[in-house]
């Protein structure tokens, strides 16, 4: 609970993943991917109740291991590649409302972002209360500025590829941020209203390139299995 906010904390395993196989529960600098996203969440004890929404039973056993709750399998129709995140989060809460069980707000931790501290956790609630926000996505900066980027013609020439406009120093250009999938905060009703985080109340968490890998390939896996061994020595 922060500021007598009761706070939900979800994070989403599904079984069955394209990019990496069975990615949720692979194994990462020693620990299923899973394990981190759960041991962050329970370093933050303003985290009122930390669940693992999954469809598979193995997945569910492992995430009881690491200390997180699972209080009912998933329904098979929000399970699939074309299910959407706001139906998972919307059954979740119909569950506990029907079990007697209100909330304030609501913190979707992927387990993608493995690299996302209980400090970052911290920072985004206490960032919602000073920015008076009804919602908090997390951010971090571009690695290119998008003004080096465009689509390609069918004959790939670079006529119109960029402005010469725009072309400086990249310390010249403004910054750009871009989404890094591992915090969203909202306040429920809020997250009902607009089915999603988005809105005119919804703010930034700004987060670092280090801590905002989001693993959706074999790369990507990799490279946070690098960055969580470091992390792990210090």
């Amino acid at each position: 609970m922060y500021e007598n906010k009761k706070i939900l904390a979800l994070i989403p395993a599904r079984s069955g993943s394209k990019g990496v196989p069975n990615k949720n529960i692979k194994l990462i600098a020693g620990k299923p991917l899973l394990f981190w996203t759960v041991e962050a969440a329970k370093k933050c004890a303003w985290l009122d109740k930390i669940i693992v929404s999954t469809d598979d039973p193995k997945i569910a056993t492992l995430a009881k291991q690491a200390g997180a709750e699972v209080p009912f399998l998933r329904p098979k129709e929000l399970s699939s590649d074309s299910a959407r995140m706001i139906d998972v989060l919307l059954h979740a809460i119909d569950w506990f409302e029907k079990h007697g069980e209100n909330y304030d707000l609501l913190l979707l931790l992927q387990p993608t972002s493995p690299l996302r501290s209980s400090e970052d956790i911290k920072n985004a609630i206490m960032e919602m209360s000073y920015r008076s926000a009804k919602a908090i996505i997390s951010v971090c900066p571009t690695e290119h500025p998008p003004y080096w980027s465009n689509v390609l013609p069918p004959d790939h020439s670079l006529k119109h590829f960029i402005d010469q406009a725009v072309i400086r120093n990249r310390q010249e250009l403004p910054e750009y941020y871009r989404l890094n999938g591992a915090i969203y905060l909202s306040d429920v009703e809020y997250l009902k209203k607009n089915s999603g985080f988005w809105g005119d109340a919804t703010f930034a968490y700004i987060m670092p390139v280090e801590r905002s890998v989001d693993i959706d390939s074999e790369i990507d896996f990799k490279l946070a299995e690098i960055l969580l061994k470091e992390k792990e020595k210090e």
